[in-house]
């Protein structure tokens, strides 16, 4: 009996399959010549085919597993710096807590008996005076003053001035001359003062009126307004730019600081002005 024979299929293939297609080369299961369809033969059309399906959620999803990936490196590694940037900054300030507790901690306590026993207020304030009266005379409010800065008890300062005082240490009214003669006028001083200017000097320094008054009544008038006019001849030496009226007021006012009354300082401003013989200045300069 003659087997029918299959019709042959114009798709398929009629080449041999190959040994990895699991199909025997010779022949099927049936018994009859193996046959191939027509995508077995080029497996790379295959391949290729299910990469570019693939590729681009392949390539989506490598991309966002990546960047998933490295965002979570990078906070994972600036959680890290961050703590230990905390912790260094805690353990520092710890470290400098602990530290100032053990330097204080181990600091002994003062030892009493070295430093001695405290100093007698009324030593202090005889020390504070004679100190006070190394460099120059002073009067007493000064003094006073002084211990009073200083917190010496009063009944202590009193003590001390009026013991001053007696020995001669403490003299007002010689202080009084010597401050006259220092920057006054008649005593040629350096600052040329006239009586009423020392009176209020005076009078600040807490020297009595009827004290301040006897020792400036030795002022020689004379020497008073020489010392005026000696005045008016240095100044006039910066006024000659200006013209005679107001050098006038310039002058007059200077001498009206330095205590000079008003009468003498006219007079004498006028006569330094003739005897000057300055010209006036031109209007145009």
């Amino acid at each position: 009996m003659t087997r029918p024979q299959r019709p042959v299929d114009r798709d398929v293939d009629p080449r041999p399959a190959p040994s990895w297609a699991g199909v025997d080369a010779t022949e099927s299961d049936l018994g009859e010549p193996a046959v191939s369809p027509s995508w077995r033969g080029d497996v790379s059309v295959g391949v290729d085919a299910w990469t570019q399906r693939s590729e681009p959620s392949a390539r989506s999803g490598g991309a966002a597993g990546a960047a998933g990936a490295d965002g979570a490196s990078r906070s994972f590694g600036e959680a890290r710096s961050s703590g230990r940037r905390g912790s260094r900054a805690r353990g520092g300030s710890e470290g400098r807590r602990q530290g100032r507790s053990r330097s204080s901690a181990g600091q002994p306590p003062p030892d009493r008996a070295a430093l001695g026993p405290e100093a007698d207020p009324e030593s202090v304030a005889r020390t504070i005076l004679l100190d006070q009266l190394t460099g120059r005379a002073r009067s007493r409010k000064e003094l006073g003053d002084k211990l009073a800065q200083r917190e010496v008890p009063d009944e202590i300062a009193t003590a001390l001035l009026d013991r001053f005082e007696e020995v001669g240490l403490i003299d007002d009214e010689a202080f009084a001359r010597l401050w006259v003669s220092s920057r006054g006028a008649g005593g040629g001083g350096s600052k040329s003062l006239a009586r009423r200017a020392l009176s209020q000097e005076l009078r600040r320094k807490g020297v009595d009126d009827e004290v301040a008054r006897t020792v400036l009544d030795e002022i020689d008038p004379d020497d008073e307004e020489q010392a005026a006019r000696e005045l008016v001849r240095k100044k006039l030496r910066s006024l000659s730019r200006v013209d005679d009226v107001t050098a006038t007021r310039r002058l007059v006012g200077m001498l009206a600081r330095k205590g000079y009354g008003s009468g003498l300082a006219f007079s004498v401003v006028k006569q330094e002005l003739a005897a000057s013989g300055r010209d006036e200045p031109d209007p145009l300069d």
